[in-house]
């Protein structure tokens, strides 16, 4: 039967090879066809009944097998896309096989990301994902690789079908029974291959048995179906579900124990699939661990939390992994309000899939130094520019000649403006303003800084807002700039940016009220040239971090003797966050040990965490963190004694009167602070003063804030009372722009408030160093030492977030603002943000986390010489502990910071 006849639609030529390699071609290796029409014997059963291919030789983890698709896609057209996969010759190990499309255009080359799953050699899994294509490129290519070099691909039944048909369900690839393997180059005996691997450790994940092995947490659970009930609708197909009844609490839920089915330190993965019962309010549901210790210690994990409704089915998907050696673990649902019941179409827990890290991003077509906004300067009037709304653009004169001050760096110092600018009027929306289209000069996986000169009309209702916007698509919004303007200066606005995929982009300014004028002059949009900066900062580095010192080599023959000189410790203060139940990982604690020297807590000493109801305080987390860092010698932060967000407070502090607040707050002082007296290094007062205002409110404005630091002080006189604050560095948040932030502080300190440091939280995306440089600059100016106190990169592909980790770090590190640098975290699983980590959940290092591995390896000194005629040797070093090998014999000191050359004696 043909392919035609067996899935219309189709598009892939020889789906099933059953013509060999017709219409296939192999990429930088080889590749053969194993079945009927080959003659060559069948050592695996292919997944289509007759035959697959087997590609080998492979070299790189990119070589693999593809097909030219340029003459049967369409722009629009969302393609389906299904293949069956396996691998060999790769020893027992699961490896990552992943479908990619490649798109030519001219000299240019994009990739596009379809699917990616963990195959093996005991059984075919099938890979599955889609695309869609928002313009036609001169060629499309659809391949397949993955596996690490060495490792051959077997590939059988590959589909790509319209959206539109209904061919690409699972039904028509058949499953197999058995998956024989009678080749020796996969396992080398003829055997009968059973396995779970992929099932769910969740007993009855689909409720095929009813509510078998599943119970009420604190309520009723029961079956529930859409037959004959229109206000559910099924769930891929499937009408029954358990649905949870008579919830008085939002911990009440469904539950399953999982004590025997969980080991420790191995990462597990988290889908549910839920919705709230009919006539409810939107409301969060969350998958909650709660593990219980033979010591009677209890830990909630949080797994993944998102926001339901009653009208569609929400997928819940997260990971966890367990430090300790529990002796009760149960996996839960939760959340809504009391009243409101939610039901659940299924529930699977299964080990975590490791994904196999893909080769960096080529970037050689990215031009530096080049503005890709057409008539910026506005020298051919408004050509090139059109509106976005219904407003009126006119073409005035009179704004600054001169660059915006972040992009003098990389656009040149002295290019000058022509003075022109565009005047939006007849604004009825806020969106509404200047725009131009960028489709084609905007690079995937490139950074791009944002800056621009705006202005505003005359206001009367308060500050404006001015947005840097991206429509990416036709539907997706992408923020590249904010600021929040009360007067009518020009301001310069600065941001950045990045997509991670080819598609239309349109930037446009937007932001004013309805009425309120808009002027923006120099727009520039430009790639980040980051080697450039990076090169700079080394030599910043070596001049704010290091210092000249001279070995003078003291009695005998010291003339010409050789000396080594390495580095054992960098004093620069570099820590990261711990949880308690971190401790319980042995890997986890070698893996901070080894590369930080500072603490932080992440929750521990919080108030939520140790008073959750009113005089029920508990600090017995905060002791044993604490006591493991004195026993290792680390200093340690401590994070928070307030914080101004109100729903991150106690339940009960938010319902005190004005008088019970007063007491509370001074409570809390004296409970925390005379208990850990001389025992932290710094505090953060009162977090995020510039995002809440919960006790600015209650307390009497920016005085109680101040009274906070003094009540802080007057209980523990050695610590540096710190302010902490987000969206400090990024330029995209008007509530904490480094000005705003700046002024905060001087305000404390005018109401008497002992300001000891001043913390950038720096969670980013889409890091640009000069322009966390500038806020280091200017909040350096306020005399305080400066800490990245919270510091994390979030991108999905790890090279991505090594190289946003670098720029952070290198940039920090060359300022002499700034006193020390904190990570939020570096093991998955216990980070705060998604796609964040630097090691995985089983201690494997990615590659942003040999990037800090690397960065720490280049801030440490080690020389070696002869000394000169006077028996000295001269070098520069980072700060730290040294030891000097000489003649034989050992010694060692110490480098600090000082602008005179450190003499160090040596006696022979």
């Amino acid at each position: 039967m043909s392919q035609e006849e067996n899935f219309e639609g189709n598009i892939i030529q020889n789906y099933d090879f059953t013509n060999e390699l017709c219409s296939w071609h192999f990429n930088c290796c080889d590749a053969y066809v194993v079945g009927q029409t080959s003659g060559e014997p069948i050592r695996v059963t292919a997944k289509s009944g007759s035959s697959y291919a087997v590609v080998t030789n492979r070299t790189e983890t990119w070589h693999g097998l593809e097909q030219d698709l340029s003459d049967r896609v369409s722009p629009g057209c969302i393609y389906l896309v299904s293949a069956c996969v396996r691998v060999g010759r790769c020893s027992g190990a699961s490896c990552s096989v992943q479908a990619t499309l490649r798109l030519e255009n001219n000299s240019t080359t994009d990739y596009v990301f379809i699917g990616r799953i963990e195959a093996s050699e005991e059984k075919w899994e099938q890979l599955e994902g889609e695309f869609v294509l928002n313009t036609k490129p001169d060629r499309v290519v659809l391949y397949f690789e993955g596996p690490p070099p060495g490792v051959d691909l077997l590939i059988d039944s590959v589909l790509a079908i319209p959206s539109s048909h209904k061919q690409l369900e699972a039904s028509l690839v058949p499953k197999l029974e058995k998956n024989i393997i009678e080749d020796h180059n996969f396992v080398g005996t003829t055997s009968s291959v059973t396995t779970t691997a992929g099932e769910s450790i969740l007993k009855n994940p689909r409720f095929d048995d009813g509510l078998k092995n599943w119970s009420g947490r604190g309520c009723k659970i029961f079956l529930r179906g859409s037959e004959g009930d229109e206000t559910i609708h099924p769930y891929k197909g499937k009408r029954v579900f358990a649905c949870t009844g008579d919830r008085c609490h939002t911990w009440n839920g469904i539950e399953q124990e999982i004590t025997e089915q969980v080991q420790r330190k191995l990462a597990y993965e988290m889908t549910c699939v839920v919705r709230l019962c009919e006539a409810s309010s939107d409301s969060d549901v969350q998958a909650t661990l709660w593990v219980q210790y033979p010591s009677g210690r209890e830990d909630y994990i949080s797994i993944a939390k998102e926001r339901a409704s009653s009208v569609e089915w929400t997928r819940l998907r997260g990971k966890f992994l367990i430090n300790g050696r529990p002796s009760r673990v149960v996996i839960f649902l939760e959340g809504p309000p009391s009243g409101t019941d939610f039901l659940i179409a299924r529930f699977k827990v299964k080990r975590a899939k490791k994904l196999q890290s893909l080769r960096p991003h080529a970037l050689e077509r990215v031009v530096f130094g080049e503005n890709i906004i057409k008539n910026s300067s506005l020298e051919d009037e408004l050509f090139g520019w059109h509106v976005m709304g219904s407003c009126t653009l006119r073409l005035c004169h009179g704004s600054p000649m001169l660059l915006p001050h972040l992009a003098k760096d990389s656009l040149g110092h002295h290019l000058r403006l022509s003075g022109r600018y565009i005047l939006a009027t007849d604004r009825s929306q806020n969106w509404m303003g200047p725009a131009q289209t960028i489709t084609g000069r905007v690079l995937p996986h490139t950074t791009y800084q944002v800056s621009a000169w705006v202005r505003v009309g005359p206001v009367s209702s308060g500050p404006q807002d001015v947005n840097v916007a991206l429509c990416v698509g036709g539907s997706r919004w992408v923020n590249g700039g904010r600021i929040q303007v009360n007067d009518s200066q020009w301001h310069e606005i600065a941001g950045s940016f990045r997509l991670e995929t080819s598609a239309e982009v349109a930037v446009f300014l937007q932001g004013p009220a309805p009425g309120v004028d808009l002027m923006v002059a120099g727009l520039n949009i430009f790639a980040v040239d980051r080697v450039s900066r990076f090169a700079f900062l080394q030599r910043q580095t070596d001049m704010v971090r290091k210092r000249d010192v001279v070995v003078s080599l003291q009695g005998g023959a010291n003339q010409h003797m050789w000396v080594k000189v390495r580095q054992v410790k960098n004093s620069f203060p570099f820590g990261a966050c711990l949880s308690r139940s971190a401790l319980d990982n042995e890997d986890l604690v070698d893996f901070f040990l080894e590369n930080f020297n500072w603490a932080v807590f992440a929750n521990e000493l919080k108030w939520a965490h140790t008073e959750p109801e009113r005089g029920a305080q508990n600090y017995d987390d905060a002791d044993e963190m604490l006591a493991f860092c004195e026993r290792h010698g680390i200093p340690a932060r401590a994070h928070c004694l307030f914080w101004e967000v109100e729903e991150t407070l106690p339940v009960w502090v938010r319902s005190l009167s004005q008088p019970d607040l007063s007491a509370a707050v001074r409570d809390r002082v004296d409970s925390l602070l005379a208990k850990y007296r001389g025992r932290f290094r710094h505090l953060d007062v009162n977090n995020e003063m510039l995002h809440g205002s919960f006790f600015k409110d209650r307390l009497g404005g920016p005085a109680a804030w101040a009274h906070m630091f003094d009540l802080a002080h007057k209980a523990d006189p050695s610590l540096a009372l710190f302010v902490n604050d987000y969206n400090v560095e990024d330029g995209n948040d008007p509530a904490s722009s480094p000005e705003a932030y700046a002024r905060h502080v001087v305000e404390l300190q005018e109401n008497g408030a002992q300001v000891g440091g001043v913390g950038i939280q720096c969670h980013i995306d889409s890091p640009v160093g000069p322009t966390i440089a500038a806020a280091l600059d200017r909040l350096g100016e306020l005399g305080l030492p400066v800490w990245l106190t919270e510091v994390d990169v979030a991108a999905a592909e790890e090279h991505v977030r090594a190289e946003d980790l670098e720029v952070v770090l290198r940039e920090a590190y060359a300022h002499p603002a700034v006193g020390g640098i904190m990570l939020w975290g570096f093991w998955e699983t216990a980070v705060w943000r998604e796609n964040s980590h630097l090691v995985n959940a089983e201690g494997e290092v990615n590659a942003a986390g040999q990037r800090l591995l690397d960065l720490k390896k280049e801030w440490m000194t080690v020389v070696e010489g002869a000394a000169d005629a006077d028996g000295e040797f001269r070098f520069r070093g980072f700060h730290g502990s040294y030891v000097i090998e000489v003649d034989g014999t050992t010694h060692s000191f110490d480098v600090d910071h000082g602008d005179s050359p450190l003499t160090v004696e040596i006696s022979l």
